[in-house]
């Protein structure tokens, strides 16, 4: 409850429990286990950065979070908590609610483009090994220099077939490509795909800053990100949640120590943050959560344990409430032991024993005091929340996202110009010149064969040279006039020729030798022979 410029979270048995704006981008810890009411405690946190101005995000990972849309209920148990409390001018209010979903379904669509998601969370979205990483690194490289848009998993799937068919090249100037390493990133996709994760990807993405809104009566807005879908599959929750965090980071100027955050996110469920992370990763993590702070940003991680979370990062969390743990065994034991340490001590109770007294509501809490040291730890009851305690019907959920002016903004997906489609045109170009090419080659082929064709029938028909068939062609026209020369001199002068060799006329009997002389004659002069015609010819005076 915001009251006196600072927020009064809890109430021991001799003080009132505030946590200082200025002091509220150190970062901070709720821990529990299951039921001891650490939803209450982040409610009423929300709800007082809100009233004190600064945007809130939630994860809303069991669904109950929605109630901060309506004012809450009045009933006889809470009017014994504020009247134990001795709250003046409790009243029961809604407060500026956004709903956000990946999926699109219980919010505003939520995306990232796969360039801003980038190769190192990608890699531990889809569970890659550190070579399948390093590929996957070269490909991001390789669209960047290209100038190719990595916008959603089409995108990424192009771009990976791209190096792999050119791998040669790529492997030269950026490092080993290796068909296994590209077939095993893309069948991580696929099994990605089928788990939902393709409506991670996509545009138009969030602005990260349309988060950082205020209302009207200039209190902030709680934005709060279904997650009941998404936790079922803890890797991508983990990694969304994770490039959350980055983006602010990039993208927020230095603004050192204010009056109060500009921004507080809530991480529940923040174990899965770190299960399985690698190294590099948590440090990263590490780097983002101690340099976030000179940007005006608070994050508050939401647990069962504090042992769940790196000890790198538990370092970065002063602002702390710690409600009931169990130990049932040697591992929850130590994990009591540590957390009870982990506060400054107070003389008036044990801390570990305390600890595994509380009950509902209650909690261990220390926050910074003025001058940043952490206050002793009191053992509190925490204020009730001033909105609904458990969730807001669907019909009032559904109005508000419709009424929203994001709506608008995220709701229809936009899929313009990027990797796959300059591969594909390409591609497609390539193809086209292949196939002019290649009809080209065919009709000079064709060409080729018709001319081949041409001279052979030229040759099978002429058999000789141009110049000699016009000659014999001639010889033969004129044997052919000779012939009929010497029939006509043979049939008129035959007579003649025989009378006169045979002295005077013939008679009847002589006829067949006349006839056969003159047959000789004709033969003799068809044959062309000169020397017989000039022996016959000579002999008539």
């Amino acid at each position: 409850m915001y009251t006196d410029r600072k927020i009064w979270m809890a109430q021991s048995d001799t003080q009132n429990l505030y946590l200082l704006p200025q002091m509220a981008n150190r970062h901070g810890l709720i821990a529990g286990a299951t039921g001891t009411g650490k939803t209450i405690t982040m409610k009423v946190m929300a709800e007082s950065f809100s009233d004190l101005g600064v945007p809130v995000f939630f994860s809303d990972v069991k669904g109950d979070l929605s109630g901060m849309l309506r004012p809450g209920a009045d009933s006889e148990d809470m009017q014994r908590r504020i009247e134990r409390f001795g709250i003046e001018g409790f009243a029961y209010k809604s407060y500026p609610t956004r709903f956000w979903d990946i999926f699109g379904e219980a919010g505003h669509p939520v995306r990232v483009t796969v360039s801003q998601m980038g190769p190192q969370l990608l890699a531990r979205l889809l569970g890659l090994s550190d070579v399948q990483a390093g590929v996957l690194s070269i490909v991001f490289r390789v669209a960047d220099d290209q100038g190719l848009l990595l916008l959603d998993l089409k995108d990424l799937r192009a771009m990976l077939q791209f190096v792999g068919e050119n791998r040669a090249e790529f492997t030269t100037a950026y490092g080993n490509v290796s068909t296994a390493s590209i077939g095993a990133i893309q069948r991580a996709l696929l099994a990605f795909e089928d788990e939902g994760g393709e409506s991670v990807f996509g545009e138009p993405s969030l602005d990260i800053r349309d988060w950082m809104r205020t209302d009207t009566d200039g209190r902030g807005y709680i934005n709060i990100l279904s997650s009941r879908k998404l936790v079922a599959s803890p890797t991508v929750y983990a990694t969304f949640l994770l490039w959350m965090l980055t983006e602010l980071f990039e993208k927020l100027p230095e603004v050192g120590d204010l009056e109060k955050p500009r921004m507080i996110f809530f991480f529940d469920e923040a174990h899965l943050l770190f299960d399985d992370a690698p190294k590099a990763l948590v440090q990263k993590i590490v780097q983002v959560v101690k340099l976030i702070r000179s940007k005006g940003v608070g994050v508050y991680f939401v647990t069962q344990s504090p042992s769940d979370i790196p000890g790198e990062v538990l370092a970065q969390l002063s602002n702390r409430v710690q409600h009931g743990l169990r130990a049932y065994t040697p591992a929850e034991q130590t994990a009591v032991r540590a957390a009870a340490k982990s506060f400054r001590e107070n003389p008036a109770f044990d801390t570990e024993q305390a600890l595994q007294a509380l009950g509902t509501g209650e909690a261990l809490v220390s926050f910074l005091e003025e001058n940043g040291t952490p206050a002793v730890v009191e053992r509190a009851s925490i204020l009730p929340p001033q909105s609904l305690m458990g969730a807001a019907d669907d019909g009032a959920v559904q109005s508000c996202i419709a009424a929203d002016e994001f709506e608008l903004k995220y709701r229809e997906a936009v899929d313009r110009e990027s990797a796959y489609e300059v591969i594909m045109k390409a591609a497609e170009d390539l193809k086209k010149q292949q196939e002019e090419e290649q009809q080209a080659l065919a009709v000079q082929k064709q060409q080729q064969q018709e001319i081949a064709a041409q001279q052979t029938a030229a040759q099978r028909t002429v058999g000789q040279p141009a110049s000699r068939r016009t000659a014999s062609s001639r010889k033969s026209l004129g044997e052919k006039a000779v012939g009929a020369a010497v029939s006509s001199v043979a049939n008129s002068l035959g007579t003649n020729i025989i009378n006169s060799a045979l002295g005077g006329k013939v008679s009847s009997s002589g006829t067949i030798a006349k006839r056969a002389a003159s047959n000789a004659l004709r033969s003799a002069m068809r044959s062309g022979s000169s020397s017989i015609l000039r022996g016959i010819f000579g002999n008539i005076k």
